[in-house]
């Protein structure tokens, strides 16, 4: 069976001795992860941005901060995290709406503000510019690329995201005008740069002109850059095209790339049940609430040593302790028989898993552990009861 990519530095006994579930940050991986992104900033001069969204162990961040140029958000919180633990990098912000009461509060952290509408560029823009931050506007170049999952498209028809040709043309002012600094566009999702060299053209037909007077532009995330096989070639054509067409310069804010196959998921095998013929294999983990991008995509993620989907005498259905019907990762085929203990090795766990994952049922959050390039483990967080309660109601003295 071939070792999939979310697995090929591992040295699974490096794992064996880890409580279960667990997470587990693999250093190394992460490294050559932010080596890749460095250098393609270095040879572009474009700046790369990490995605919090997708990746947010700031235990982590000094690493990246060697290679990267800073990091995005997509709120107060995330822009604070990233202003504390990535000291001296650049924190951008998008939100789809911001909120009055916390607005003052994102001009501490921010250093790039990117709205969503015109309104919210003349509600909040000019204190922004009053505070000296750099001021941008999302578009919408109405060019979907996206199949399978019109959710993720921030194009589709009707979408709420980005400011459409149409709507700049009804709405935007020389006032508003004069606020701008960049524009930013994000409508990618673990995709290749064939797909952003489309999405370009679309960008440049339908605002062009407006690039022309803008000092940067964002690209926004969703780029695979770090996945074996991606057209790098491509992805520094478009980076070179629009610096040298519009003289602006160019941000990319991968999250997905940063933590790409970077991150295992230790389970085991509770029990073992058996329905119509379905041999059911019960881990002390769960896709509602360890990987909730499972049910949410949805996808099947890796696992050492099975193949998802596939035939053969040894096919498990893998679902979760708790109640939900739904709480279903997928059917694997493994090499071998599966038993009551046995440890399910879950790869690419490092991204959409510890930032989004939730204690429903009372299910324990899995700590975190980082996995150094020496093979050493050490462990980061220690999750308990407190955790669950704590986001429940007031905590009593």
């Amino acid at each position: 069976m071939a070792v999939s990519p979310a697995f090929a530095a591992l040295e699974p006994q490096r794992l064996s001795a880890l409580p279960s579930p667990c997470y587990v940050i693999d250093e190394g991986q992460l490294l050559k992860n932010a080596q890749c992104l460095g250098a393609l900033a270095e040879r572009t001069g474009c700046r790369v941005l990490l995605a919090q969204k997708a990746f947010s162990n700031y235990d982590f961040y000094p690493l990246l901060a060697q290679y990267l140029a800073g990091t995005e958000a997509s709120g107060l919180f995330e822009a604070r995290l990233g202003k504390e633990e990535m000291p001296g990098g650049e924190v951008h912000v998008f939100c789809a709406a911001y909120r009055e009461e916390e607005f003052q509060e994102l001009l501490e952290y921010a250093d790039h503000i990117v709205f969503n509408s015109p309104a919210q560029l003349a509600q909040f823009g000019p204190r922004a510019k009053a505070a000296g931050k750099e001021v941008g506007l999302r578009i919408n170049p109405q060019h979907s690329t996206q199949e399978g999952h019109a959710i993720y498209d921030p194009c589709a028809p009707g979408s709420r995201l980005g400011v459409t040709r149409e709507v700049w043309d009804q709405q935007m002012t020389p006032e508003l005008m004069a606020l701008l600094d960049g524009l930013h566009f994000h409508t990618l999702c673990e995709q290749d740069s064939d797909d952003l060299a489309s999405t370009l053209q679309a960008v440049e037909q339908r605002f062009g002109d407006v690039l022309v007077q803008m000092k940067w532009l964002n690209m926004g995330g969703g780029h695979h850059i770090t996945r074996p096989g991606y057209d790098l070639p491509r992805l520094e054509a478009c980076i070179r095209h629009a610096q040298e067409v519009w003289g602006v310069t160019v941000y990319l804010e991968p999250g997905e790339a940063v933590a790409l196959n970077a991150g295992y998921l230790v389970s085991q095998v509770l029990d073992l049940v058996e329905n119509a013929g379905v041999r059911i294999a019960i881990l002390d983990t769960s896709a509602a609430c360890h990987m909730p991008d499972v049910l949410e995509m949805p996808y099947q993620p890796p696992i050492y040593h099975a193949v998802a989907g596939g035939e053969g005498d040894h096919v498990y259905r893998l679902a979760g302790p708790t109640c939900l019907a739904g709480d279903v990762v997928g059917d694997y085929a493994f090499d071998q028989p599966l038993h009551i203990g046995d440890t399910v090795l879950f790869g690419d766990m490092a991204i959409y898993t510890t930032c989004k994952n939730n204690t429903f049922n009372g299910m324990p959050l899995p700590d975190i552990w980082r996995l150094t390039p020496q093979g050493h483990t050490e462990q980061l967080t220690r999750f308990g009861y407190r955790d669950f309660k704590m986001r429940l109601g007031r905590e009593k003295e």
